[in-house]
């Protein structure tokens, strides 16, 4: 028996969320004591944004993923990515490495849509605002690890 699309694209985007999640501690007093921009967003933001791009990103992957093995690739690479940052940075406390990751997590993204766009142009739609979003958490790493170098 075979899983649904929808299935088969939701199930890794929910693990996907809880890893990060398990890796992700804005309580610490490492995090607390970072200098960060002002145009950081409140936390609470992140949770809104990051519930909101998942859903897309799971009914992206069900529309898309049907086209083949080329994109459920990149769709499972890009979900390692996305998992990843949150170790990088608020456990093992490397903000230079965590704004590297997040670049290759913005291309990644990029690539997505331009792949799904190729086979559903909802689906590639559905993709826009996590890549415009890790666009930005680049930027924001980027100035995280500059502003915090020693």
């Amino acid at each position: 028996m075979r899983a649904s699309p929808a299935v088969s694209a939701s199930v890794p985007v929910v693990l996907t969320a809880l890893v990060g999640t398990a890796g992700t501690d804005v309580s610490s007093d490492w995090y607390r004591r970072l200098d960060t921009p002002r145009w950081q967003p409140p936390g609470p933001v992140f949770g809104i944004a990051w519930t909101a791009l998942y859903a897309l990103m799971a009914v992206a992957g069900a529309r898309a993923g049907r086209s083949g093995r080329g994109f459920r690739r990149a769709y499972a690479a890009n979900l390692a990515l996305n998992a990843a940052w949150p170790w990088v940075f608020f456990r093992a406390h490397r903000p230079p490495l965590a704004a590297a990751e997040a670049a290759l997590l913005a291309t990644s993204t990029a690539d997505l849509a331009r792949r799904a766009w190729s086979v559903d142009r909802t689906a590639g739609a559905l993709l826009l605002p996590y890549a415009g979003w890790t666009a930005f958490a680049t930027a924001l790493s980027t100035e995280i690890a500059r502003r915090n170098r020693a």
